[in-house]
């Protein structure tokens, strides 16, 4: 599949925090309306994801919130971003991402967009059965977040939202560590996400991609940021384009971050 267009990047621009829905299939209608969402695939994906099970949910006012086309605080200075920029990622990763894919997911949050990639790379066997499937070739997704108490809350919503045995069978791991090192343990990643500023794209990440892998990651600092897409070529090399202009919280140390927070 082709990269965004000129036109499907300015249409995710102009539609920006425009697409608001009053529950999940609603959020994911008026993505599809505004252009965004573009594929039967992603949008499959955030169908079976409930957005409302990863958001902080204490009162009514939060849980209507979860439908609405904005970030999301989520505690110790992390977002759960908005929906928008999760659907034009996954868009970007949904090529690359076939079922049987590994996925890596840093700033992993609320364990949402982890979710999502998990309906892209498990295979359509285990979700249907897990206790038959192998353990080759169906797929794994990991998310990686600095914060142990984001971590387990994560866990939580998976569990909320009826993906534990996704947890319980190995495909989907969430732990906590540092996501600018990566995660050695299951690399290489077939596609990698960020969801977090960095000042400069990580060398762990790009030593852990794939071969014909893609890397989506936002760089930049307070003065301006941009969504790179960044693919791993046969021969090893990297190419790398710039998708649009971001705004994401910024990618730091443990420390940083709860200093900040």
């Amino acid at each position: 599949m082709p990269a965004l267009s000129r036109r499907a990047l300015f249409r995710v621009s102009a539609m920006a925090w425009r697409s608001h829905g009053v529950d999940n299939p609603d959020l994911v209608r008026a993505l599809a309306a505004n252009g965004i969402v573009r594929t039967r695939r992603v949008r499959e994906a955030m169908l079976a994801v409930d957005r409302g099970r990863y958001v902080p949910s204490a009162d009514a006012t939060a849980r209507a919130e979860a439908y609405e086309d904005h970030p999301l605080p989520i505690g110790y200075g992390a977002t759960i971003s908005a929906p928008h920029m999760h659907a034009a990622c996954l868009e970007l990763l949904a090529p690359r991402c076939a079922a049987g894919a590994r996925a890596l997911d840093v700033g992993s949050g609320t364990g949402y967009l982890s979710a999502c990639l998990g309906e892209l790379a498990l295979s359509d066997g285990f979700k249907r059965d897990p206790e038959r499937a192998s353990v080759e070739g169906e797929g794994i997704v990991v998310g990686v977040e600095h914060i142990e108490a984001l971590v387990s809350r994560s866990i939580e919503n998976v569990e909320r939202d009826g993906k534990g045995e996704w947890l319980r069978r190995g495909r989907l791991t969430l732990v906590s560590g540092d996501g600018r090192a990566g995660y050695e343990a299951y690399a290489p990643y077939d596609v990698i996400h960020v969801g977090a500023s960095a000042a400069s794209v990580p060398q762990a990440l790009l030593d852990q991609l794939a071969i014909g892998g893609r890397l989506v990651i936002p760089v930049g600092d307070s003065r301006g940021q941009e969504l790179l897409v960044i693919d791993r070529l046969e021969d090893g090399t990297f190419t790398k384009r710039v998708e649009m202009g971001v705004i994401y919280v910024p990618l730091t140390s443990k420390e940083s971050q709860l200093a900040g927070w």
